[in-house]
């Protein structure tokens, strides 16, 4: 989407193949000349990037329902990595089994705590039904694949039940229909940039000097120069008691009035950290 090298893109995701992740980075790369590098976890994600086994890496950064998912903040501001681009998915939940299984045959559902979390209403209509926390949900699809699990139903995409040859049992369970992830594009640092006049979106990190009214006059600061906040969120330091990291997403109309208030908003902060300057994301909320 942002990048028009002919290269093969290797980019790295959380969970398997049919993950999210993977929908996402087709979404915002197109499915050609991609090439998905699952991971784990989110931390084994960063360390591909930093470790320059692939180009890029997607990393679902919040929830609508769920909220923010902090630890990968904490991974963003240690690896160093910026944030190129970001995308909003709509997350369809589906119930996936082996060709030939009804909801009747099932009896234990694997999936990702927060997939199942987000599908309770679905399952309180089927007591008898267990469910289990696994790693992922692509990966809990997989497995009944691999291992031919009759009985057993998992919590995917219609993607995972694509690639993995499975039958979507109940499509669309989870229990709110506007349930979307928002999915952060990241590179190295080392790595191209937008120009100025293609920046639209920033996300940078400070934390507040031990000063009286400090986060208040950044703020105003911010509006004095007319830039939107458009989230904030705050995580306590370690080891510094009642002292908070702020992350925080502004929209810039104006680049050069959005320089200077970050010079100005320096002499309250004692770091600021830009996490990342970008095009603001398309929404595909379907």
């Amino acid at each position: 989407m942002t990048d028009t090298i002919s290269k093969t893109k290797r980019i790295a995701i959380q969970g398997g193949y049919g993950a999210f992740h993977e929908i996402a980075a087709i979404k915002y790369f197109g499915d050609e000349n991609i090439e998905i590098v699952p991971r784990n976890t989110f931390k084994d994600l960063f360390k591909a990037l930093k470790d320059g086994l692939v180009d890029f890496g997607i990393t679902a950064i919040e929830n609508s329902l769920a909220g923010s998912i902090l630890p990968n903040y904490n991974l963003l501001l240690e690896s160093n990595m910026k944030v190129i681009g970001e995308i909003y998915l709509r997350i369809k939940q589906n119930l996936v089994a082996l060709p030939g299984q009804t909801m009747a045959d099932i009896s234990e559902v694997f999936s990702h705590p927060m997939a199942i979390l987000q599908c309770q209403n679905f399952f309180d209509n089927y007591p008898e039904v267990k469910l289990v926390d696994s790693l992922d949900t692509a990966l809990s699809a997989k497995k009944i694949a691999d291992e031919k699990l009759t009985g057993i139903a998992a919590i995917a995409s219609d993607l995972a039940a694509k690639k993995y040859k499975l039958d979507i049992v109940a499509e669309e369970i989870e229990t709110n229909k506007k349930n979307y992830t928002r999915f952060l594009i990241l590179q190295d640092r080392n790595g191209g940039s937008f120009h100025d006049s293609d920046i639209n979106k920033v996300s940078i990190s400070f934390a507040v000097s031990h000063q009286y009214g400090s986060l208040s006059k950044i703020l105003s600061i911010f509006s004095f120069h007319e830039i939107n906040l458009t989230k904030i969120q705050s995580m306590p330091i370690i080891g510094k008691d009642w002292e908070y990291q702020f992350y925080v997403d502004l929209e810039v109309n104006d680049y050069e009035q959005y320089k200077h208030a970050l010079k100005a908003i320096k002499p309250f902060t004692s770091d600021v950290h830009i996490l990342g300057e970008y095009y603001s994301g398309i929404k595909l909320l379907d």
